[in-house]
């Protein structure tokens, strides 16, 4: 058998997502355990009044992470169109330079808001532009699916952020020094990630495909132009929506549940998001497929049965392992024991919606992520008018999510990369 027939055997594709699976599912609970692990050591040599504003600092680094986000998947899917790395490593600057810009002026705003330090803020909002610098090289891997490299960029990068931080807080320093040396920690995993991305070892099948082409419009036949940065922004939205439609449940509950029925469906909001966390490599190695017009609607398809098959036994899991909540945090939880399951469905049911959503990035059609805002709205207003009661906020979400996701999935199946 020929080396291309060798490739294109089924065995072969089902060993090259296993594999480019198990190396990005590995780098991300890398970083993910890192992220959580730095809370610990910060709460204690913080106090609470410091640990208060470090936890807040953090989660406004979030908001300037988020264009990194899109960043990387209009990267991955421009490299698969066959976009020169150049192109792309341009784009990922200018976007970096807008987020600078957007990040200086929102120090002060943030400062006053979160009532912490100036310096202590810019340092939480510093790598906002270097994130993006980092997102570039992550996409060109995951375009050109260089998979195992990603997971080990995705480890650096989460070490990066938290080994200098933690280092600083066990030397005695404070909440502006720990979060300066975090992003100081970012632009060592950055200058990393450029590394692995211009080694020529481990060049990836779609790294040989698409240096031999010129980027061609699928449809006419013409040069494709540069994607711009509102590429990105279009991107960006979509990941926004994403983001706003896994909590706006739990938002919505703080606000209108009694104080204990809130703990609880926070208690059962954790089921939610492992059930949507845990499969996320599923979408990373399958997205440069749905970039592709001849394979968009398979890799779609194939992400969304294997999202299903994790889901189900998420779901059994979840059911059988319900019993066991009131003896690990307390009696005051046991009404969840009843509804886990639902609250594991409804992860199952984002982590397919976020599949189909990552398709309109692919297909360059981002618009199509109406279907999603529209969902976000009517989820918020089944809340709102739903019974007061833990079920009742969990069954009106549900549904609303189900109905969002049938739809989303019809449409981006219908839909060819642009």
């Amino acid at each position: 058998m020929d080396p291309q027939a060798r490739a294109a055997a089924p065995g072969s594709a089902t060993r090259r997502f296993l594999t480019g699976a198990g190396a990005v599912t590995a780098g991300s609970l890398l970083a993910n355990i890192a992220a959580y692990l730095l809370h610990l050591p910060a709460s204690r040599w913080l106090g609470p009044e410091g640990y208060g504003a470090f936890a807040a600092l953090l989660s406004a680094q979030l908001l300037v992470a988020v264009p990194s986000l899109a960043l990387q998947a209009v990267v991955a899917r421009e490299h698969v169109r066959g976009v020169p790395h150049e192109a792309l490593r341009s784009l990922g600057l200018r976007v970096a330079l807008l987020v600078a810009v957007v990040a200086a002026l929102a120090v002060m705003p943030v400062s006053v808001l979160l009532d912490t330090p100036v310096l202590a803020t810019a340092a939480a909002l510093a790598p906002g532009p270097v994130l993006c610098l980092l997102a570039t090289e992550q996409g060109l891997l995951q375009g050109a699916e260089r998979f195992r490299a990603l997971g080990v960029v995705l480890a650096l990068a989460g070490a990066g952020k938290v080994v200098p931080a933690v280092a600083v807080l066990a030397a005695g320093g404070g909440v502006g020094t720990a979060l300066a040396a975090g992003a100081v920690g970012v632009a060592a995993a950055w200058v990393g990630a450029a590394w692995v991305g211009t080694a020529r070892v481990g060049t990836g099948r779609r790294d040989r495909a698409t240096t031999t082409r010129p980027a061609r419009d699928p449809a006419r036949g013409t040069a494709m132009a540069s994607p711009g940065v509102a590429a990105v922004l279009a991107a960006g939205q979509v990941q926004l929506v994403m983001m706003a439609l896994t909590s706006v449940d739990l938002l919505l509950a703080r606000a209108l549940l009694s104080p204990e029925d809130a703990g609880r469906y926070a208690l059962g909001a954790v089921a939610a998001k492992a059930a949507f966390w845990l499969p996320q490599a599923v979408g990373t190695v399958l997205y440069p497929r749905m970039a592709d017009p001849a394979g968009h609607r398979g890799a779609v398809r194939s992400a969304v049965g294997v999202l299903l098959g994790i889901g189900a036994v998420v779901v059994v899991a979840a059911a059988v392992a319900a019993p066991l909540v009131p003896a690990v945090v307390g009696e005051d939880y046991r009404p969840v024991t009843g509804v886990l399951w639902a609250f594991a469905g409804l992860g199952v049911t984002l982590s397919v919606l976020q599949a189909f959503l990552l398709a309109t990035i692919a297909t360059g059609r981002t618009a199509e992520a109406g279907v999603a805002w529209c969902g976000l709205v009517l989820t918020a207003a089944a809340v709102w008018v739903s019974p007061r009661e833990l079920e009742s906020v969990l069954g009106a979400t549900l549904v609303v999510v189900v109905l969002t996701t049938v739809v989303a999935g019809w449409r981006a199946l219908r839909t060819r990369p642009a």
